[in-house]
């Protein structure tokens, strides 16, 4: 199967499970548990999700025993995306072609769909925990349930300090911690708990790490150069507002060629932490293909 097919393949099995998650129903927050679904369900890449069950398939082909976790993943990413496109934040209308959670309810609601999404994420992986009967296994998913922690606190220290420099002028030290917290850190966990889960040795657990490392940063350079010169029916959000707001990217710091060649650099580093894993890490070379060559 070519890449193409096994990311439909993917794509479609993450929809599916996060259909489970949302039973409708006449109660009194019928509103908020829609404006939830509505944003859950708008569409997006799953590369999150993805980028774990295609890490935990290099060890075991059972990829269900992660599958809470990257659920629970998905439901971050999503509360981080209505957040971001807050009045306050990034004040955006527009979402994967869709109107923006705020704009499609009202920003009260948008607010606590985005609180409910990250709450949930903590039931689904708290109630794996509680049915986790082999204690080692356990004392792992506790271990994962501490990154997953770290993680999100990380993509807010990183969502700050973006907002807080927006119009200043800052160093490559800067640029990168804010990048590898607000966009890295929640496409390093998935990589990092396929692999924990999965069974990989420390050595195996570190070369992974590194590929997700960089392809977290590549992610944002590439985000950052649609938002210069993509296009705006493809990328389904608007562009050039990164310049309007004067936002700190790789663009802003290196120019759009600079930061096309930073891209390719880093997606090269990626794909060498892999060459240990041989033909079994194909999907996983790909993605950083994918990644640097999407168009949204």
């Amino acid at each position: 199967m070519d890449f193409k097919n096994r990311l439909k393949k993917y794509q479609d099995l993450v929809n599916n499970e996060l259909e489970r998650y949302f039973l409708e129903g006449n109660v009194p927050e019928k509103v908020l548990n829609e404006s939830m679904r509505y944003s859950l369900l708008a569409g997006g890449k799953r590369l999150r999700p993805i980028l774990m069950i295609a890490t935990y398939k290099l060890f075991d082909d059972n990829y269900m025993k992660c599958m809470p976790y990257a659920i629970a993943l998905e439901m971050v990413h999503n509360f981080s995306l209505i957040h971001d496109d807050l009045p306050g934040i990034d004040n955006d209308d527009f979402r994967h072609g869709k109107q923006t959670n705020h704009k499609k309810y009202n920003e009260a609601t948008a607010i606590l769909a985005g609180d409910g999404l990250l709450n949930n994420a903590y039931l689904i992986i708290s109630n794996d925990l509680k049915e986790e009967k082999n204690k080692d296994l356990l004392d792992l998913k506790l271990n994962i349930f501490g990154e997953f922690a770290n993680a999100i606190s990380r993509m807010i220290i990183g969502e700050y300090i973006d907002t807080e420099l927006e119009g200043k002028q800052i160093d490559d030290f800067l640029l990168e911690y804010i990048h590898t917290n607000k966009t890295g850190a929640l496409l390093k966990y998935p990589v990092r708990v396929g692999a924990i889960l999965g069974g990989a040795n420390e050595g195996e657990l570190d070369s992974l790490t590194k590929y997700a490392s960089n392809i977290g940063i590549a992610f944002q350079i590439k985000d950052d150069i649609l938002n210069e010169e993509g296009d705006e029916k493809i990328v389904g959000k608007p562009v050039g507002n990164d310049r309007e707001m004067q936002k700190c990217t790789y663009v802003s710091k290196y120019g759009i060629e600079g930061a096309k060649e930073k891209l390719y650099e880093t997606i090269k580093d990626a794909k060498m932490c892999l060459k240990y894993f041989g033909e079994r890490a194909e999907f996983l070379v790909e993605m950083a293909d994918y990644i640097e060559n999407r168009n949204k």
